[in-house]
């Protein structure tokens, strides 16, 4: 296991800038690790996903194209132009009719991840929003309950709304553990990254009996983050017609800058909904048996790498 660093300006706000950069990245993947094939999660940023329903009978082999008919009038891209997806709840009936759930992209987009795998010598699988992938590691299998995944990154915190395991709503937010270190430097000094992170980990939200320093420093930031997903949360909750099992009844974090500590308290006091981070190794094995191979803090920026390997035993 481990990471390869990626240059910033290679990628923005998921959009390939670079593509040799990003084919040199992969390519030092395959190096060290001799992998051939890849499963590639694919940015909230480009994403498109809408609700439709079907009549309850439908033959499979129609489903698509009664769909590719409805992406013009659900997402601003030509049928012509678009890759999609769907996955049809086929135990939530209504009116004789099923719900459908569809996740469109560009073209432009996917054939960019596509060409610069190529190039590098590997062949991708399988392409999918990120956050379906963390949900694949994050939720217990068959999870039937609403819940609202927190991605929080270095530069990004990604948002994914996941009901009955599948992804139906995705955004994203521009802050993460950067935007916390800046606070940190602003509040204590030239500190380097790594003295930084030791600190969010180990004092991180908790108030000091005699120094609330870093407290109010920190509590700014992730205040703007917790705003920003409490109206997300409003947004869902009221759009659904009075729907309660679609109501979000639990929050999971994951992502790097998860480790921050007191985050969960923080997000189960203010949101007043049980937030707790992600147990990503729940479907890839008995950690009661096995011990995984990373370490714990390490593990939550690995749950979509780890979500995308589940999807092959699905």
């Amino acid at each position: 296991w481990g990471d390869i660093e990626i240059e910033d300006g290679v990628l923005s706000r998921g959009e390939v800038k670079d593509g040799s950069k990003l084919t040199a990245a992969i390519r030092k993947v395959k190096e060290q690790t001799g992998v051939q094939y890849v499963r590639v999660s694919l940015p909230e940023e480009k994403a498109y996903l809408f609700e439709t329903e079907i009549k309850k009978g439908t033959p499979f082999k129609e489903i698509r194209g009664q769909l590719e008919f409805r992406l013009e009038e659900n997402v601003p891209i030509s049928p012509r132009d678009a890759y999609f997806d769907f996955h049809v709840f086929d135990d939530e009936v209504e009116n004789n009719k099923l719900t459908v759930s569809v996740t469109v992209y560009a073209k432009e987009t996917i054939n960019a991840y596509y060409d610069v795998c190529r190039a590098a010598g590997v062949t991708p699988l399988s392409f999918e929003v990120e956050a379906q992938a963390i949900a694949r590691a994050a939720l217990p299998k068959n999870d039937k309950s609403t819940c609202l995944i927190v991605d929080f990154g270095k530069t990004r915190t990604g948002i994914g709304i996941v009901h009955r395991g599948m992804l139906m709503y995705t955004s994203t937010i521009d802050i993460g553990g950067k935007e916390l270190s800046s606070a940190l430097r602003r509040q204590l000094g030239n500190k380097d990254e790594a003295e930084l992170t030791k600190i969010k980990n180990e004092q991180g939200l908790i108030k000091g009996v005699e120094n609330n320093s870093v407290y109010e420093a920190l509590v700014s930031t992730v205040s703007a983050i917790k705003d920003e997903v409490a109206l997300r949360i409003q947004y869902w909750n009221s759009k659904n017609d009075g729907r309660e099992d679609r109501n979000i009844d639990k929050v999971i974090l994951c992502g790097g800058s998860a480790n921050l500590k007191g985050l969960p308290e923080y997000f189960t006091e203010t949101l007043s909904i049980e937030t707790k981070r992600a147990s990503v190794w729940q479907n890839a094995f008995d950690v009661g048996e096995t011990v995984p191979p990373i370490g714990l803090k390490h593990s939550y920026g690995y749950a979509t790498a780890i979500g995308l390997g589940l999807s092959a035993f699905q």
